[in-house]
């Protein structure tokens, strides 16, 4: 009885640390919208690849996809983190990211529906999607630590990677059975639906804005006066060389795998979805495992040891070439990943002022999603050019060439930005 008592009380702990922003109301309404509305997105997102090749029987048109999401997020993310700095209520512009994302998401459904679609209609709506991003991301992210406070601001992080790898895993697969089903149009009317979850959920959170100082400078004066803060501290200006380095070189598996599967392992399409839901499932873990120890705050050592041991992962690819261990590395990848942007993110949110976080968080938006092209391009160009077999480690060896360039240039501050405490 005694030991049944001490488990249930370690679970109960357990599950208290893990889930501690919930106890936030207005967080929690915006987790569990959010939690409906990723899985349609993944479920759109796996429909309009289909779809796209489906109209075109093109590779080339598919990859352009990519490029009108994240070209937006290249251009404006910048600009987007002045304006979250300056509205007064970041709920109200999550209102009307989410009301236009709903908006795109039914018009993909009608067009669909009545066979009038086209690949152009497709990349116009896909620009607009990653426009709305470059807005919601940013916002999104500066958002939290008005809802739960800067002490649990680690813990909603985790939280929110943990419904986007979930939803990455079921999002595809429940959209697999949709299109056979009813067809892909059904896919963007889910996601059309979905959004009136999030939706739902900012309008019943009621935690108030927070003091906010008019500013009289202008958009580009603004962007300036952000950079110089970011590269002045020290903390942020070695934070940004970590992301711009990690995110850009040792995150294209969307790029590399198929690649891999296809040159390396000889093996089709079943390798390949499975290489990828292994990286799912390891980001989903690491996601588990960040929520768990957000309570601890910033570890370094983690954060460094998550570098280097998916780098070196990436390089030993080039070594051991088995299915089996390329299941395996592809999870440890993944679960490496997330340990790296959540410790980022975090360390983000923790430095940055109340009066630059918009800016602060749009620059973390803009290494995390609009350097992806950057990333892709040279992955591909490696690929291309030495085979596929070159593909992960070319991207790992490339990581730590710039990493350990930028520490020899800014060793300093590198050193410094160990040694601070958050």
């Amino acid at each position: 009885m005694r030991n049944h008592e001490y488990f249930h009380d370690k679970f109960h702990l357990l599950v208290q640390t893990m889930f501690s922003s919930l106890s936030s109301r207005d967080f929690r309404y915006l987790w569990i919208g959010q939690c409906i509305a990723l899985v349609g997105a993944w479920m759109q997102r796996t429909a309009l690849v289909w779809l796209v090749y489906e109209l075109t029987d093109s590779p080339f048109m598919v990859g352009l996809i990519g490029v009108f999401q994240f070209t937006p997020m290249f251009l404006f993310t910048l600009p987007a983190g002045v304006i979250v700095d300056r509205v007064k209520s970041k709920r109200n512009l999550l209102l009307i990211t989410n009301f236009f994302f709903m908006l795109q998401a039914l018009i993909m459904t009608i067009l669909t529906y009545t066979n009038q679609i086209n690949y152009y209609h497709i990349f116009i709506l896909s620009a607009m999607y990653g426009l709305l991003m470059t807005f919601d991301m940013p916002a999104r992210q500066a958002y939290f630590p008005e809802l739960v406070g800067v002490d649990k601001v680690m813990n909603a992080v985790s939280l929110n990677s943990t419904i986007f790898n979930l939803a990455k895993i079921i999002g595809p697969a429940l959209a697999g059975i949709v299109m056979v089903e009813w067809g892909t149009s059904f896919c963007f009317l889910t996601n059309t639906i979905t959004y009136f979850a999030v939706i739902l959920g900012l309008f019943m959170i009621h935690t108030p804005p927070k003091p906010h100082q008019p500013s009289h400078q202008n958009i580009r004066q603004e962007m300036q006066e952000g950079l110089s803060y970011i590269w002045h501290n020290n903390t942020l200006k070695v934070n940004v060389l970590f992301m711009a380095t990690i995110v850009t070189f040792s995150m294209n598996n969307d790029v590399v795998t198929p690649i891999f599967a296809k040159e390396i392992l000889h093996r089709g399409s079943d390798a390949y979805s499975m290489l990828m839901s292994t990286t799912g499932l390891g980001a989903f873990l690491g996601a588990i495992y960040m929520s768990y120890r957000a309570v601890h705050g910033v570890n370094k050592k983690l954060f460094i040891a998550s570098i280097f041991v998916m780098t070196g992962t990436q390089i030993s690819l080039f070594f051991l070439r088995s299915y089996e261990y390329a299941l395996l590395a592809t999870m440890v990848i993944g679960f490496c990943i997330i340990v790296f942007l959540n410790m980022s993110n975090s360390i983000f949110q923790l430095t940055a002022e109340t009066k630059y976080r918009g800016r602060v968080m749009s620059v973390y938006s803009f290494l995390n999603g609009g350097s992806a092209p950057i990333g892709s391009f040279y992955a591909g160009s490696v690929m291309q050019g030495l085979g596929g077999a070159f593909g992960w480690p070319g991207c790992g060896l490339m990581a730590l060439f710039l990493l350990g360039g930028a520490f020899f240039h800014y060793k300093t501050a590198f050193l410094r930005w160990y040694l601070k405490d958050l």
